[in-house]
């Protein structure tokens, strides 16, 4: 009589190496970055601004008290973001541009925009206050995704992608360069480019139109004599540390003076008056100095892990709008965060750009936050459509199961 044959058993969810075995979701990485980056900016902005907060406000918890209340605003928009399903964006394109449009147009009015440091970039009473180019990089990146989509779908010709874009792009970046803001300017620049390559236009257009931007870019900062000033200290910085060079000599020095592991949190000496703007556009270099080189590698490493997973995202979206949306994202973080961390380490000229979730403010921290939310939602999207197109699980082999 032969011994009965060994029955085919299917791995339930639970057992180790079955289908449901647990897996952290992409989703849940991100929104995990984005909460430790959170955690990191306010202590950060706390440590930075004691010093400025007591000379403008009497009191060492002004600014952080401030940074606690825009990250609860920016933790709502972030879970209405994710909530919200990324494709219900595509109605609210034109509303958004046009919005926005209209706000950057108000903030240039005498009397209704607000001016600080010589620049009007906000709207609003006392510390309801919104910086409108901050929604532009939002706005630019849906109405981009949209066309790009709307566009493809028609089989349109490239010019058909291409003309658009740079033509609401441009206009933004030079209601932008009015308020003066080149270094927002120069985000919004860059996440249009950053649409089309990944629309799949050709390339000669797109490399024609970034040799062009260079171009514009010098010639804008050469005319003005205060960005004539920045980008001379930014080519030779030691000349002009008494003057227009004095921020980036300041922020080396802090940095410098971290080593490996930093002075301690809380006991840098260069947010005592030293570095002007150490809890905004600065804050890197007072990373670096009371954490040392190891804390400041770490922020870096935590912003470039959020935009590589948010690549991959892009990539799994579940359509053609999801990727598009997801590239746009993530070169307006990439962007912002080279920029700023250029400046600070002086291989770039400083244009203001805050790092992201790190740096103190209200309106880009608040809208940045959304962003997250809006890439935590095409994550969730995508995996759920990749779980729906899953095979069933199969079998095991009859020698892998074994008698029991």
């Amino acid at each position: 009589m032969s011994a009965p044959s060994p029955q085919l058993r299917v791995l339930s969810p639970a057992e180790p190496g079955g289908p449901g075995r647990a897996r952290a979701s992409s989703a849940s990485i991100l929104l995990a970055l984005v909460a430790v980056l959170c955690v990191v900016g306010v202590v950060m902005v706390g440590s930075a601004s004691e010093v400025i907060s007591i000379e403008q406000y009497g009191t060492p918890w002004a600014i952080l008290t401030r940074e606690l209340l825009w990250m609860a605003v920016g933790g709502v928009a972030l879970w209405l973001a994710m909530r919200l399903d990324y494709h219900r964006l595509r109605r609210l394109t034109l509303p958004l541009l046009l919005g926005t449009f209209a706000l950057l147009l108000a903030v240039l009015v005498p009397g209704v925009g607000e001016a600080s440091g010589g620049s009007s970039r906000w709207i609003g009473v006392g510390q309801l206050r919104l910086q409108p180019s901050e929604l532009m990089k939002l706005a630019i990146v849906v109405f981009g995704a949209d066309l790009i989509v709307r566009r493809q779908e028609e089989g349109a010709s490239h010019r058909r992608i291409i003309g658009p874009l740079l033509l609401v792009a441009g206009g933004a970046c030079g209601l932008i360069l009015a308020q003066p803001d080149m270094g927002t300017a120069l985000v919004v620049a860059v996440i249009a480019i950053a649409l089309l390559v990944a629309s799949g236009v050709s390339m000669g257009p797109i490399v024609k139109v970034v040799v062009g931007l260079g171009a514009l870019a010098v010639m804008v900062g050469l005319v003005d004599p205060y960005r004539r000033a920045r980008l001379l200290s930014f080519l030779n910085p030691g000349a002009h540390a008494a003057g227009s060079g004095y921020q980036v000599t300041q922020s080396l020095i802090g940095l410098g003076s971290g080593n490996l592991v930093g002075v301690g949190l809380g006991a840098g000496r260069f947010k005592w008056g030293a570095l002007p703007n150490a809890h905004t556009d600065f804050i890197f270099s007072v990373v670096g100095e009371e954490l040392g080189l190891l804390g400041a590698l770490a922020v870096l490493g935590l912003l470039v892990g959020f935009c590589w997973l948010g690549l991959r995202v892009a990539q799994r979206a579940p359509d053609r709008f999801g990727t598009i949306l997801g590239v746009g994202v993530v070169a307006w973080l990439a962007a912002e965060t080279f920029i700023n961390v250029g400046a600070v380490v002086g291989l770039l000229p400083v244009t203001g750009i805050p790092l992201p979730f790190i740096s103190f403010g209200g309106s880009s921290l608040v809208i940045t936050m959304a962003a997250a939310g809006v890439l935590a939602n095409v994550a969730r999207q995508g995996e759920r459509a990749g779980a729906h197109r899953r095979p069933p699980p199969t079998a095991r082999h009859p020698r892998q199961a074994g008698a029991r």
